[in-house]
């Protein structure tokens, strides 16, 4: 599984960043997410105002 961002509903305010434990997130006209670096842990899906994440 992979966190997906629905780039049109993101409004790239940077609340998901400092929850992932590993620095998988970065911020720039929507969030970025490092699938590589991710481990699924959906800190960030639940930090997120907008819903814009899902698993």
């Amino acid at each position: 599984m992979v966190v997906e961002v629905d780039e049109e509903t993101c409004i790239a305010c940077g609340q998901c960043e400092p929850e992932c434990p590993v620095g998988a997130i970065s911020i720039e006209d929507v969030a970025i997410i490092d699938e590589d670096a991710c481990v699924d842990c959906g800190n960030c899906i639940e930090a997120c105002p907008v819903e814009s994440l899902s698993l």
